[in-house]
């Protein structure tokens, strides 16, 4: 496994800091790298079901940055550590683009599982501007229902319970779908802008030239790969 990987050039870089930034923000934790050939694909969750006992859809976020070089490898870490790494080559101000991947691995469940590689079939499509409502509306009722010093167990309950039903004007999707694309910049200004939809065995994808949200449904097992 490579133990680095040469971004395409400075606005891919300045694509990959913002991104992680975003995926940051709405999970701390981890994110997923993964280098093939050219091509370097980072995935960030957004819902994922905590505890045997919890159920649910599984959201995760997904966007592709163009490699300089050939790379293979396939890494969790936390994202700080990559955008430590990303402002260390920015205080440099130079040309670099080449970035050590982080030593320390991290353990997310989520990480076990990836979408099929092929087999999607198109079966719908949803506008920005549902998924731009859907994403406030949620922000907005999670807020409300969350006391001060919540722990985690109650913030992981009260979130599954909103982001995990169905979308208002697009209820073949989980709510969820809407924070992802919205948090992690994937909608662009016009509301009118549709989005297609793909399915695929127990995985539905959600694209924009932004970026993709993946989603596997409740029970639809492991696919790892």
């Amino acid at each position: 496994m490579d133990t680095s990987f040469t971004l395409a050039d400075a606005e891919t870089r300045s694509d990959l800091t913002v991104f992680v930034q975003r995926a940051q923000r709405v999970d701390r934790e981890a994110v997923r790298l993964l280098g093939a050939g050219r091509v370097l694909a980072v995935s960030s969750p957004i819902l994922v079901p905590r505890g045997i006992l919890s159920s649910g859809p599984t959201i995760l976020g997904l966007r592709t940055f163009a490699l300089a070089e050939d790379a293979a490898f396939d890494t969790v870490v936390a994202p700080a550590s990559v955008l430590e790494r990303l402002a260390r080559l920015d205080a440099l101000g130079t040309a670099l683009h080449t970035i050590g991947l982080p030593p320390a691995e991290v353990r997310a469940s989520w990480s076990g599982i990836a979408a099929p590689r092929d087999g999607w079939a198109r079966t719908g499509s949803v506008s920005a501007g549902v998924l731009r409502a859907g994403a406030r509306a949620g922000v907005t009722e999670i807020a409300a229902a969350l006391p001060d010093n919540a722990g985690d167990p109650i913030v992981a309950g009260v979130r599954m319970g909103v982001w995990g039903r169905e979308l208002e004007g697009a209820e073949s999707l989980p709510a969820g779908v809407a924070f992802a694309a919205d948090a992690l910049g994937f909608l662009g200004p016009d509301d009118a802008e549709e989005l297609p939809i793909f399915e695929s065995g127990s995985w539905t994808r959600i694209s924009s030239l932004r970026g993709h949200v993946l989603v596997r449904r409740a029970g639809g097992g492991l696919l790892v790969g």
